[in-house]
């Protein structure tokens, strides 16, 4: 009798595994990432002295009592007056020393008006309390500005105008005389009677698109003759443009 796992085919085992656990071992350590991290501990002998972490400030290479300053000024100033010396009086010159000292010169208050019973003060220059603006000597008077301003828009203006006057005299019309209008008479009639001649001509039965076409043409150029005609027969004054 058999057992049943001796059948079975034996698990795979790599012939690397021992030398892979090796060295796997080897570079693994314990509290490698975590826990606190391995320093030196401190010295006893360095201990933490009264004053120690207190800032300093850094130390003077040469004491300032061995330096020697020097001046850059080449002149040596007038000496202080003593005490017993008198000044010179009757000097007179022409520097200005409020202007120069504008800040010395007593300034005068503003005036202000109380207009409550707590003290509250107002400035009388801005409140229109006080006349300031009528005084002015262009009181009244149209500003600069708005003058040139209506100079502007009058030159503009009469340029405007004489435009369009020169473009009507240049369009302008003119009268036709009596025989020129009889004589444009005469050519339209002519031209009608001579349309009418090829209209009479045409034959009774028209059947082509030429035929229809030319029918259509001439009926229109008669209409319209006969438009003109009795436009200048019904007007006996007739203007009409200029020749450039």
């Amino acid at each position: 009798m058999t057992c049943w796992y001796q059948g079975l085919v034996k698990r795979y085992v790599s012939k690397f595994r021992p030398a892979v656990m090796l060295e796997r071992k080897l570079v693994k350590e314990p509290i490698r990432t975590m826990g606190p991290a391995r320093v030196e501990l401190p010295s006893p002998e360095n201990f933490l002295k009264k004053h120690s972490k207190v800032p300093k400030l850094p130390e003077q290479m040469q004491s300032s009592k061995d330096v020697h300053k020097t001046c850059s000024f080449t002149e040596r100033k007038p000496p202080v007056p003593r005490r017993n010396d008198k000044p010179l009086m009757g000097i007179h010159t022409k520097r200005d020393f409020l202007k120069e000292t504008p800040v010395l010169v007593p300034m005068k208050p503003q005036p202000a008006c109380v207009d409550t019973s707590k003290g509250h003060k107002q400035v009388l220059e801005n409140s229109g309390l006080v006349p300031k603006f009528i005084t002015r000597k262009d009181f009244g008077r149209v500003p600069a500005y708005l003058q040139q301003r209506s100079e502007a828009e009058r030159r503009a203006r009469e340029e405007y105008e004489n435009f369009v006057k020169a473009e009507r005299e240049q369009r302008a019309m003119k009268h036709m005389t009596q025989e020129e209008r009889q004589a444009i008479l005469k050519r339209l009639k002519e031209t009608w009677d001579k349309l009418h001649h090829e209209y009479q001509a045409l034959p009774l039965i028209i059947d082509t698109v030429s035929q229809r076409a030319t029918k259509d043409c001439l009926e229109r150029q008669m209409k319209q003759l006969e438009d003109d005609i009795n436009l200048f027969e019904r007007f006996k004054i007739i203007y009409i443009p200029k020749d450039d």
